[in-house]
Formats: C-alpha cells, sequence, structure tokens
C-alpha cells in the first residue's frame, strides 16, 4: 500500500482546531505545591501553616515561598494570630483565588475531554 502524503494521521482522527484547546493555563497555580494548596484550601476552608506542611509534605521555606507568591497574586489571605505565646499563621482562599482555581480546573476538563479516544 502506497504511502499518502496528505494523510499523516495514520488512522487516528486528526487533531481539533486550535479553537478548541484552552486558553494557556495559569501557570501560578499549575505549580505542584501551589495547586496543592489552593485545592487543599478550597476544600477545606481555611487551614494553619502546619496542616498544609504536613499535608502537601513539603518544607517550612517551601511553603512559605510558595504561600507568598498566592498571597501576591491576590489568590489567598494569611491571617495572623497568637495561641498563647505561640504565633499561629493560616490561609484562607480569596475570591480571586477560587475563581482563578475554577478556571484552572475548567481548563484542565477541557483537556482531558480532548485527549481522551471518543
Amino acid at each position: 500500500m502506497a504511502d499518502n502524503p496528505t494523510n499523516t494521521t495514520h488512522g487516528r482522527q486528526p487533531p481539533p482546531p486550535a479553537a478548541s484547546f484552552p486558553a494557556e493555563l495559569d501557570r501560578l497555580i499549575h505549580e505542584r505545591i501551589r495547586l496543592g494548596i489552593v485545592s487543599a484550601l478550597a476544600a477545606a476552608g481555611r487551614l494553619s501553616f502546619n496542616d498544609l506542611k504536613a499535608l502537601l509534605g513539603t518544607s517550612d521555606g517551601n511553603l512559605s515561598v510558595h504561600a507568598r507568591k498566592l498571597e501576591e497574586a491576590g489568590y489567598l489571605t494569611t491571617i495572623k494570630s497568637f495561641d498563647d505565646r505561640t504565633p499561629r499563621t493560616e490561609y484562607e482562599l480569596t475570591p480571586a483565588g477560587r475563581d482563578a482555581l475554577s478556571t484552572y480546573l475548567d481548563q484542565m476538563e477541557q483537556i482531558i475531554r480532548l485527549a481522551r479516544p471518543s
């Protein structure tokens, strides 16, 4: 059988048009630790620094850096208080953070739908 130079899909469906692909993913949320932070906060509402650190299995420094980036973007709020004399840091998603996560999840669902064979 001769090769057909116009058929490069080798029996597969041609890729969908570029317009059906989602917009570029939010790189701020797409990073593993930051996605873990916003996902955990979306599910729990408010979590302490130590709870997030244990949940994500990360170091103090790593969590601090990623939480600060999310806070600078307006995706989360940091609440600092004292429990007796012990400092306590808690985090909560802002409405902008919830919206960003929702958009990200919608985009990922679209990618999954496009990637799965019909």
